[in-house]
Order: structure tokens, then sequence, then C-alpha cells
């Protein structure tokens, strides 16, 4: 049968704005084993939940595969490319990467593309590697750093003029940590905003997510000249940790229960406040577990093996 023709599962609804999703196999730990009919399956199952995902990286070809895996499910879905850029490899793996994204541009089109991210947590990166704090981000070492991706943002957009295309070009990073030059160059900001993270009890963290996201985020860009479009990159909740040490942000549990209060407080709460979020995250990822432990594989909204955990999905369509 074709993949455009698949069973729904009746527990899931097309609640969410967007989702946050890496294909299995993407990093290059995993030797790039990505695989078509896997992310056939996962965009039938994402395209349940919500009409927009974001990647983080064109690692290898799963860029290709998630444009495919949309034109063979003839599914409604926008995908936010993205170019994970190293701030230590003299700009290889960023070059390899826009070479990359322009060929998945030209092979597929931009009906089901909604954006080039470039960088992910790169000014997070930055200052951690310079000594620094969130308190420096628009400080001198901050806009260091900024000055450094904006040459790849400058280059990404010269790129998509090239070949005609008009779409737009943005950046992610950690809530904490998004840059005014940054924000100044670009279409859209992604801002990581996670409760869990910030320590924040789970009775109040869909209410903080909002605060801090308004106050810290969306505040930050509408004082500049040209205000990009800002976007929750990632919010969510983790469901177990590997180790007993991380089992708790000291002052909630990573559990089932307590991602399904996030789910409950947050999905409806920012479909009316009309905020653009991707909720973190689709499914588990295992290579997370083995190079980083603690919560940080136990993010998923599926089990790795893609069955749903034990959460009753939200009933709030986005129309």
């Amino acid at each position: 049968s074709s993949p455009s023709d698949f069973q729904k599962d009746s527990r899931l609804h097309q609640s969410f704005y967007g989702i946050a999703y890496t294909p299995e196999g993407s990093q290059l730990a995993e030797n790039c084993g990505n695989s078509l009919d896997q992310v056939i399956t996962d965009i039938q199952l994402l395209s349940q939940l919500t009409t927009r995902i974001r990647l983080y990286g064109m690692f290898n070809v799963h860029g290709f595969l998630v444009l495919e895996a949309i034109k063979q499910t003839e599914v409604n879905m926008t995908v936010w490319l993205a170019n994970y850029v190293d701030q230590d490899d003299g700009g290889v793996a960023y070059v390899r990467q826009r070479d990359l994204i322009k060929e998945a541009i030209q092979t597929y089109g931009t009906d089901h593309i909604g954006g080039v991210t470039v960088g992910n947590e790169f000014i997070l990166d930055y200052l951690d590697d310079h000594d620094g704090t969130s308190s420096d981000t628009n400080g001198a070492l901050g806009d260091a750093g900024a000055e450094l991706l904006l040459v790849n943002i400058t280059d990404t957009k010269a790129m998509l003029s090239d070949i005609n295309i008009d779409l737009p070009v943005g950046t992610a990073d950690a809530g904490a940590y998004m840059n005014k030059i940054l924000l100044e160059h670009v279409d859209y900001g992604m801002a990581n905003v996670h409760p869990w993270f910030a320590d924040v009890s789970i009775d109040i963290a869909a209410g903080w997510t909002n605060t801090f996201f308004q106050t810290d985020d969306v505040e930050l860009a509408a004082a500049l000249n040209d205000t990009p479009t800002m976007y929750i990159a990632e919010t969510g909740w983790p469901t177990n940790s590997s180790s007993t040490a991380d089992e708790t942000n000291g002052v909630s549990n990573a559990t089932v229960g307590n991602l399904q209060i996030f789910l409950d407080d947050f999905v409806c709460q920012a479909n009316t406040n009309e905020t653009k979020y991707f909720f973190f995250e689709y499914f588990d990822e295992e290579w997370k577990n083995i190079e980083y432990g603690g919560v940080e594989g136990w993010w998923g909204l599926f089990h790795q093996n893609r069955t749903l955990k034990n959460v009753v999905i939200p009933d709030c369509v986005l129309t």
C-alpha cells in the first residue's frame, strides 16, 4: 500500500503547534544510519500531532529523507531545515550542511519548508567555551560569538538568493542566550525554554515557560528595529532518568505523570495565546542517553520503539 494510506491512531490529536524531531540514526556517532521507512513511519505519526517539525542540522541525508517522506505520505507538514554550526572546525560542517540544504531545496522545492535555521545553541556554547555566562549574551563576549555566526547566516541568505529562493533564515539558542545582533539579522529566532533545567516546579512549569519566553525573548526581539518572528524552539518535560542524581530537578521529578501535567497545562493554553512552539520531543533518543545520561534520552512523547507513552494527548486541535 502507499505510504499515504496509513492507519490513524485515535489517541493522537493535531494539537501541537510544532514538534522537535531528529530522525533516528542522524548523528555521526550513529554512523548516519537513517532509513526512509523509519522516517515515513515517523512522519505518519507526527502528522497526526502537528503540521510543523523542526530539525537540528543536516548531518547527512536525513533532511532529504524527511522531505521525501512528506512527499510520499502526502501529509500536511512543514519542516524547518537546519545547519548545526561547529564553532571549532573552521566552517567545514557549516559548508557541508549548507550545500546539502541547497540540494534539498533544489530537489524538493519549498512548499514544505518553513525556513532554514543556522546555528543551534551557538551563543550558549561559545560563552561556555570562553568562561562566560548568560549575563554576557549581549555584552562584548556574546557579541564576539554573534559576529562569528553572522558570517554563516549572511552566507546562507546569499546561497538562497543565488538560487532565487525566498525562505526565512533564523537561528536557535537557549532562551537566556538570545543575542540582539543575531536577532537583528534573522527572520526568526527560536528559543529553548525548559522549566526542568531552570529548576521550576511542575505545578507552575507551563506558566513559567510562557512568562520567561515573553519577557526574555519576545520583548527582547520586539525592541529591535527589525523584529524577527519568535518561536519556542524546545519545551517539554522528561519522563525518566538514567541516574538517581538526575531523577529530580530539585523540586519535581522526571516522570510520565509530570509530562502529563505539562501537556495539560501548556499545550492548549499556548495555542490559545497563539504562541509558536516546538514541543520537545517526538520520541526518546537512545544516543543522547548513551552520550549524556541523566534525563537527556527521556523527553519523548513516544518511547524509542514509537509506542505512545502512558499519556493522554490534549485535544485542542489547531485551526
